[in-house]
This record gives structure tokens, sequence and C-alpha cells, in this order.
């Protein structure tokens, strides 16, 4: 690849349509999850935002700035339900398969994009090569790993740009995607992938218009879905509006005639203003607002928590880029230094769950307690497994975070446990934006222990493990690699029903526990706070806004 590279129950074992074309979501949300009354049609609101990092093309985003105005914006094969997470067919008439290596796809005729062409098979096989192909560079790349062909779409050279000379990829496009008419094509995978429809539902995985193809660089820059809404503009570190789509042929819209993302560069400035009725919904409470549940004061019935699939984790960097966190005992150490429990009441008000693994618990398939000692807060065992490794040699330990979001809190109480457990100099290091920080992340500029949140893709297990530390993964910021990992990742996806697959991913998942991969902190729970303004706001799964019943009152 060029360079480098975003349940609550799990699908595995998909063999026909009926199956996928079943699984929906349904009732009323409780109180505590939802402002309940229906609202009026049409209107204007605004929520917070933050700066993507790249251009919004749908293949080369994995992150929630730019994924979340994509998702409002873009119609996939599949969409996943708000409360449940339940894939149910979008674009997609159907989605079969007799064997789990061979799909065929079958589109419903009219949908349009927002240029107003009609979205057809090659709109898919076209923006997938693409995003495959190794000479884009894009960050979801990793995600058509498992379609035939895709090594060949790889480039093979080194240094800074491997697709040069003879490491040029062999093909720009997967053997394993075939048109075979307007409204069918076909999906080989190199090996059986129980769960592969249930992916399609992500990002990556949207189609893009012809337009696309002549300047990807400016489709990013403006970009264009076959949504529910439609893109307006982008003013830099300000804002980004979308507004309804007039011909939107799906059955996942909303009422609002407009919504405009307001980018902040600070949580308690967007939290202000919430209160004040000058931003309509702000989807993460700062820690600030969560002790003795002042946001609950703040915000009378205006207010939700809801569990997630999100996981908070540290990141150890690439050894390429900072070889001193390469010792797995002194990662294990630290990690034994983390008091999470404490943490997660002083600094969140019990509003988190300490982590014993790198896997939500909201997926079936999740394992308690798969780190093992080493996610245990144990001063005493820390630091023998420090004098075990020799010590830290790299002056003082770092961790990095994006400035933008409420993370100092946590970040300095975290560096204050490893400093006081292990006697070693701990600093929390901010970074001015999350697009600065995940750029220095991607380009491997980034020295030091950073932060990094997961927010699942698809309601899978394998979302939580294969992403973020399968080889060469678009998300694998570590640049974490075990051939065991990797094969075990394989025999889940081959697995002949969900339970034998949930076995093999918990195995792939005890690797990470034994390599002391990243460091797991809590899995979380979604705060949201909304104006006086408006009404019908809920949280999905995933812990975003579901624009689908927000509204005016």
């Amino acid at each position: 690849m060029r360079g480098t590279t975003r349940t609550v129950a799990m699908l595995a074992g998909i063999t026909s349509v009926a199956l996928l074309a079943a699984a929906c979501g349904g009732g009323d949300s409780s109180d505590d999850t939802s402002s309940s009354a229906a609202g009026k049609t049409g209107g204007a609101v605004t929520v917070r935002g933050c700066n993507p990092q790249n251009p919004l093309v749908p293949g080369n985003t994995n992150e929630t700035c730019g994924g979340n105005v994509l998702d409002a914006i873009s119609a996939k094969l599949v969409h996943y339900n708000p409360e449940t997470a339940a894939p149910e067919n979008d674009i997609a008439d159907k989605i079969e398969t007799a064997d789990n290596q061979n799909f065929t796809v079958t589109l419903k005729k009219g949908y349009k994009f927002q240029d107003g062409t009609e979205v057809k098979a090659k709109n898919f096989v076209d923006a997938w090569n693409w995003v495959a192909a190794g000479e884009n560079a894009a960050l979801g790349s990793y995600f058509f790993d498992p379609i035939e062909g895709y090594a060949e779409t790889q480039c093979t050279g080194s240094g800074d740009d491997p697709c040069a000379g003879a490491g040029k990829a062999k093909t720009n496009k997967l053997s394993g995607l075939a048109v075979k008419d307007d409204y069918t094509f076909t999906i080989k995978t190199k090996e059986k992938v129980s769960n592969l429809p249930v992916r399609l539902g992500y990002t990556a995985f949207a189609p893009v218009p012809d337009s696309f193809f002549n300047d990807p660089k400016a489709f990013g820059e403006k970009p264009i879905g076959a949504g529910p809404f439609k893109f307006d503009s982008w003013t830099k570190n300000t804002e980004i509006k979308i507004s309804k789509f007039a011909d939107y042929s799906g059955k996942f819209g909303g009422k609002l005639d407009s919504i405009t993302f307001k980018i902040y560069q600070d949580d308690d400035a967007a939290y202000n203003d919430v209160i004040a009725n000058q931003l309509d919904v702000i989807d993460t409470i700062p820690s600030s607002a969560l002790i003795d549940d002042k946001y609950k004061t703040d915000l009378p019935d205006r207010n939700l928590s809801k569990a997630v699939g999100v996981i908070q984790a540290i990141n150890f960097p690439p050894a390429k880029t900072d070889p001193n966190y390469s010792d797995v005992k002194l990662r294990q150490a630290i990690s034994m230094a983390i008091d999470r429990p404490t943490i997660v009441k002083q600094i969140f008000n019990g509003t988190r769950e300490p982590a014993t693994g790198w896997v939500s618990p909201v997926v079936d398939g999740y394992k308690a307690n798969a780190c093992g000692e080493s996610c245990v807060f144990d001063p005493a065992k820390a630091k023998a497994k420090l004098d075990e490794a020799g010590g830290f040699k790299g002056g003082k330990m770092t961790i990095s975070y994006n400035a933008d979001a409420s993370h100092k809190a946590w970040v300095e109480a975290t560096c204050n446990s490893i400093k006081t457990s292990l006697g070693v100099d701990c600093v929390a290091t901010p970074v001015v934006d999350f697009a600065t920080f995940r750029s220095q992340i991607t380009d491997r500029k980034m020295k030091g222990m950073f932060r990094a949140g997961w927010q699942m893709d698809y309601p899978s297990i394998e979302n939580f493990l294969a992403p973020l530390y399968g080889t060469g993964a678009g998300s694998n910021d570590s640049d974490y690699s075990s051939a065991q990992f990797d094969q075990l990742l394989k025999e889940a996806a081959a697995a002949k029903d969900g339970a034998a697959a949930n076995a093999k991913y918990q195995e792939a998942e005890g690797v990470l526990a034994s390599d002391m991969a990243s460091i797991p902190m809590w899995y979380s729970t979604a705060q949201f706070g909304w104006s006086n303004k408006v009404t019908g706001v809920k949280v999905t799964a995933f812990g975003t806004i579901d624009f689908s019943t927000l509204a005016l009152k």
C-alpha cells in the first residue's frame, strides 16, 4: 500500500438475502435515549462539527469529523438501523450468496445521485476499484482486502513512493468484481467471508458518480452522494452545510431542510452555546460538565446518555517512528500503571466503563477480561514489569491528544497515574485540532503515545480487530503486525457460523493481549445535549446523531 492509511448484534454466517433483508430494528427509544416529540417538517438546525482530516472522498475518510458528513449525504448498499445497528437493504434490492464467497448484488432501480445521474452497478465497481488501487493511497483501501485480486492492486516498492518504477501495482482493478448489467454486479472473495454483507454499509463502500473520476480532488471539496442530504458548502475551520436532497430515492430520509455542522476548537464553547440555545445539538459533553451530572442540571430534559459501540485507547507509536515503546513488558507496565476506575469516576463521573479488552461490550462476541492482568491497575506489578524491561529509555513519556475536544483532563490524569506508579515523567501533549492530530499520525510523524478513539463502522466484533490491528490495515496507526493474528482473522471470516467466528476472533484478541498492541482505556457511553428549539434527538448505536428523527419543535 502506498502511504498509510472509523452492534448491538453481529450477523455472521449470512447465507442468503432473506436473513439480511429481515434484519431490522424497531420499537421506540426509552426516555433516556431520545427526545420523543415528533416535531415539524422543514427548517434548519446546527450541530457540533469538527475539522475533517481530508477532503470528503468516501474511500479516503476514516475518521468521524468527515464521516458524519458523508454518512448524511451518502447512500450505500446497506443502511444500519439507527437504534440497533442491524443492517437493512438500502440501494441493494438483494445481496445473495450460497457459499459466503461468491455474492450477487442486485440494485434498486431509480436511485439518483445528487448530480442527477442514476446509481448503477458500475458506480460501485468503479468506486471500489479506485479505493483499492494502491496508487491512490486511499485510507479505506484495506476494507477491500477480502476481495479477490486485492494484492495485485497494491504497490510493492518502498520509500516515499512505493508505486514508483518496479513497485507499481500490476493492475488498478479488482478481479473479484464484475458488472453483469446496469443493476447487477458480483463480488468474489479470496476466502469465505461470512459477514461481508454486514460490512457494506460502511462509508468506504459508497458509490460515486462518473464525475468523480474527472477530478477526485475537486470532488472531495464538494462531494456528491445519493443520500437524503446534499452537500452545499464547506468553510474551513468554520462550518459545513448540507441540505435536503429533493430527489432522494430511499426510505431513510429526515424532516429537516438543512443542517449546519459548526466547527468548534473547544468542546466547552460548543456546550455553552447549547445551553444558550445558540447550537442545537452537541454529541459530546465536556468532562467539566460530567462532574456531579452537571449537564443534567444545565440541560434539564435536554440530555441523554446511551451505551454505544465506541472504545477509547492509547496507541503506541510505530517502532520506526519512535522505538522507545517497542518492548512488550514496557507496554504492559504502562497499562498496569493506569488507574482506569479512578479516572472514570473522577473525570467522567462514572459515564465510562473501564476496558478489559479491545472489543466493545455492545457487539456479539465480546469477551470480558480479554486483556487479563495487563489492564488491571497494580502499581507494584507495573514497576516490576518496568524493571524487567530495563526501564524506559526515552527520557519522558508523552501522550498526545487533539486539543479541540475534551481530552485534556483524562490524558493529564492518565499521565499522573503513570508517573506516580512508575516514577517516570509523563507529559500530556496537545495538538491544535483533530485534522492536524490525525495527519501527524497517518504521516507517521507522531512520536510518543497518542489517544485513539474507535467508533465502529459496522456491527461486528471483526470491526474492532481487523481495521485496527491487521497488517497494513487502514486504521492500524501503530503499524502492528502479527502473522498469528492475521491468520486467526482469516479463519474467523471463513467460519461456518457466528459462534465459530466469534471463537476465532476471541483468539485473535488474545494475541493482542500477549503483544499489548495498544492500551484499552474504557468503553464509551454517548452523552448528548440539545437546545430548546429541537426535538426527536436520538443517538445511534454508533454514537452519532440520528438525522432521520431530528426536527424543530
